[in-house]
């Protein structure tokens, strides 16, 4: 099972890197999240990110060495132009809307097509409803949120980044998922062969269940084309 890792462990040996990229409107907190996971930290008079900024964390999965190096975007439409450099060699991918605002939402369907037109198609998704401490605001019932989920085939879960709830589970399912692909992966095409290129899942395509509070027992892996 996974556990997490430290801040502050740079001269730890990585044995892979895994970059997930946050995507999603402007405001709905994926700057916070990113905080929260990498250093614990949250801050309410956030500014609007501009470019592209990325946060490393290093934690231990099945006992390896995994570094997480999560990018962050503006949600703005001016910084669209990123879009293929920023997808590139991403293995994960976090979906962010704001429960108290609909049109976040909404939009969701349109940020997730850009990623698959973009991303590698093996990519693990999840769609992260945050700011579920504002539940007097909510303008997204869970139910919607986690029928489309369904429907995608994505995980999903509802974060908090004030509260710092579920915001480690977020990652830590996306990044065991990306791990037991790996090693799936790994284990399939021989000893040593495809170690050192984490970012290439491509072989089968993959179909993760969703919704998933939790990381799931077994991987699922159907359906090639």
């Amino acid at each position: 099972m996974a556990s997490g890792g430290g801040y502050g462990d740079a001269n730890q040996k990585v044995d892979y890197v895994f970059k997930v990229v946050l995507i999603g409107d402007s405001a709905v907190g994926k700057s916070q999240i990113l905080a929260r996971f990498a250093r614990n930290e949250f801050s309410l008079d956030s500014k609007a990110t501009i470019g592209v900024e990325f946060q490393t964390r290093t934690l231990v999965i099945q006992h390896k060495s995994v570094k997480a190096q999560i990018w962050d975007t503006a949600g703005q439409e001016r910084y669209r132009a990123v879009t293929s450099a920023y997808y590139r060699g991403a293995v994960g991918a976090m979906l962010v809307y704001d429960i108290t605002r609909r049109q976040s939402f909404d939009h969701i369907p349109r940020w997730l097509e850009e990623l698959r037109s973009h991303a590698d198609k093996n990519i693990v998704i999840i769609l992260i409803g945050n700011k579920s401490d504002l539940e007097d605001q909510r303008a997204v019932p869970t139910e919607d949120a986690k029928e489309f989920a369904e429907k995608e085939g994505l995980f999903f879960l509802e974060t908090s980044a004030l509260e710092a709830t579920n915001v480690e589970s977020a990652f830590m399912t996306v990044l065991t998922e990306i791990f037991n692909i790996l090693n799936k992966k790994n284990l399939t095409a021989g000893e040593g062969q495809g170690n050192g290129n984490p970012a290439s899942l491509a072989g089968k395509k993959l179909i993760v269940p969703g919704p998933a509070q939790e990381i799931p027992a077994k991987s699922y892996t159907c359906c090639r084309t």
